[in-house]
């Protein structure tokens, strides 16, 4: 039996809705303004602008493909129906093109920076990342966000003229900045030296309006599939969820419509209406600091003193408290951490191996090792390690030690 669901009243109502042909870009959209172009001069596609351009190198990139491999929260052999970092990051770029519509922004640039954002991740998650990191600290450190960098920049090797995937500053930009101002000496400020020598990121400013819009993406995408995720796992219930901000109010609302039918569809029902709540927030709340801001170009939104892309005060608070409610009873649920502890301990092990014995590594790794210092052959170690798939990880495990732990 299907029930009816009928949605509750205001929850589609982004206020002034742009349709599909309302698409002219605003004046600060950075796609209205031609691109400072790419570290690597090349002539410019007939067929696609420089951002389409930037997209389809992400999307037919090695990193790309990998990502189907890598974790999110639950590893891909648990169930083929969890999120992967590769889902992950389309549903970002589905909701990142959905808000830059709505603002009249450049849809393609917010979606390629969505798609780029996670390519850097290590294998395991944040698990993976938190060994790597540790490993790293004698030598510079490891964080995912200057590995997304370094991989568009340098690792990616496809193209006869260039290494990296030679993509535009604003990408570049949207990559390095999508959280917000860097810090000076931040392994992002690092990584992007030799940027800076051609056209500055000015990484103390606030990126673009699309950057910005792809990092609220990535956190209304997180947030919802991550309680979808628990539900289906059995980590959280409908009844648990009740009185966490957001996902409490509305998995009562559909508890009470849904009766008599599957639980996936009360699921996703949930799923659904919290990606729309948090959509229609972003957009009114940036709405109305767009109009305060008036800004004329991109580089207005460059130069504003705080976020102009953003949610309300009152959904930020909401989302702070269901952020904390997912650490204690999604991220660190013991079955989830049983889990974690382990794939550490892999990552560790390979780290070590790769460092301290180059004749673990294939030819190609192993060659550019050769001769370096200690803090550089730590680096292609971690490059290596990094670049792998969950399942490649564990099978390199069990190539280079006796036992490999079973993870789940």
């Amino acid at each position: 039996m299907v029930a009816s669901l009928k949605p509750v009243a205001g929850t589609m109502d982004y206020g002034q809705n742009l349709r599909p042909g309302d698409r002219a870009p605003a004046p600060y959209a950075a796609g209205g303004v031609p691109s400072r172009g790419r570290y690597y001069a090349e002539s410019e596609c007939g067929a696609r602008s420089p951002f389409q351009r930037d997209r389809d190198r992400v999307l037919h990139s090695t990193a790309f493909r990998r990502l189907t491999y890598k974790t999110q929260v639950f590893l891909p052999h648990e169930g083929d129906h969890f999120r992967t970092r590769l889902t992950h990051s389309l549903e970002v770029a589905q909701i990142a093109r959905t808000i830059a519509r709505q603002l009249r922004l450049d849809e393609d640039l917010a979606e390629t920076i969505a798609l780029a954002h996670d390519l850097g991740h290590s294998p395991f998650g944040h698990a993976g990342e938190r060994a790597i990191d540790t490993e790293m600290r004698p030598f510079g450190g490891f964080d995912h966000n200057a590995q997304s960098l370094r991989v568009v920049t340098t690792l990616e090797r496809k193209y006869l003229a260039f290494d990296g995937l030679n993509l535009t500053w604003e990408t570049l930009e949207g990559l390095a900045k999508h959280n917000g101002p860097v810090p000076a000496g931040s392994a992002v400020a690092k990584v992007t030296r030799h940027i800076e020598g051609w056209c500055s990121l000015r990484l103390n400013q606030w990126p673009s309006a699309e950057a910005q819009v792809a990092s609220l993406a990535d956190d209304i995408a997180y947030l919802s599939h991550d309680v979808d995720d628990g539900l289906r796992a059995g980590l959280l219930t409908f009844n648990g969820l009740k009185g966490v901000p957001l996902a409490g109010a509305i998995a009562n609302e559909v508890r009470g419509l849904a009766r008599g039918t599957e639980s996936g569809r009360a699921i996703y029902e949930v799923t659904r209406r919290m990606i729309t709540a948090m959509v229609g927030d972003v957009v009114t709340e940036s709405r109305r600091r767009l109009l305060a801001l008036a800004p004329g170009s991109p580089d207005d939104i460059r130069a504003a003193n705080h976020a102009v892309i953003a949610f309300s005060d009152a959904m930020t608070l909401d989302l702070g408290h269901l952020k904390n409610f997912l650490f204690k009873a999604v991220y660190h649920h013991r079955r989830v951490l049983d889990v974690m502890e382990k794939a550490e301990n892999v990552v560790r092990d390979l780290f070590q191996k790769y460092y301290c014995d180059p004749a673990s590594l294939p030819g190609g790794w192993r060659e550019a090792q050769r001769g370096l210092d200690d803090r550089y052959r730590a680096r292609v170690a971690c490059d290596y390690l990094a670049g792998q798939t969950d399942r490649y990880a564990l099978a390199e495990h069990r190539r280079l030690f006796d036992a490999t732990p079973e993870l789940g």
